[in-house]
């Protein structure tokens, strides 16, 4: 996904949810922070989004942006309507969202997506392996800084075993790749 695909479906998610706001959650989050990343991080052609103000709509966003939708096989992308309440994301996280908003692309909608080391925290917290692939890459790309996303984990509301083994699991990534804690 790039970034103007990004833009067009929060524009039609806000229009399907009779909404001015989503939350964009998710790998593809990573394009409000970051709008040219790496290919690796950008090769989903999916969007979790849930309307902001609207949240009880992500059914019908999913009905009409989903996967299979006539908005899929047009775009080659979709939209998964979703409950941001299915991410695991560190205290705090809605102030740090970063907002994407354009007059022509989003039609002055905004899409608030989910901060780069929140998004990343929120991966390992999954801790599937595409999920660790995609923070491996944010670590070596330097596109986050380790002694941030550490903090982020220590943030989270996650079984205590969870946090220590996503913990061991930056660290010993970190020093894999030679990458400085404090880089970014």
């Amino acid at each position: 996904m790039r970034r103007d695909q990004l833009e067009h479906a929060i524009r039609a998610a806000c229009d399907v949810a009779d909404d001015t706001e989503v939350i964009v959650f998710g790998s593809q989050a990573i394009l409000g922070t970051h709008p040219e990343p790496p290919y690796a991080l950008t090769v989903s052609i999916e969007v979790d989004m849930q309307p902001k103000n609207r949240p009880s709509a992500v059914d019908a966003v999913d009905g009409a942006l989903g996967e299979m939708s006539l908005f899929h096989r047009t775009h080659g992308f979709y939209v998964h309507g979703l409950s941001i309440e299915a991410a695991r994301l560190p205290a705090g996280w809605e102030q740090r969202t970063v907002a994407v908003t354009d007059a022509v692309q989003t039609q002055g909608n905004i899409g608030y997506c989910i901060e780069v080391h929140d998004l990343a925290a929120s991966k390992l917290a999954a801790f599937r392996d595409k999920d660790r692939e995609f923070v491996t890459v944010l670590l070596a790309e330097r596109l986050i800084a380790p002694e941030v996303l550490l903090e982020r984990i220590a943030m989270m509301s996650v079984e205590d075993e969870l946090s220590r083994r996503m913990s061991r699991w930056v660290r010993i990534v970190t020093e894999d790749l030679g990458v400085p804690e404090d880089c970014e």
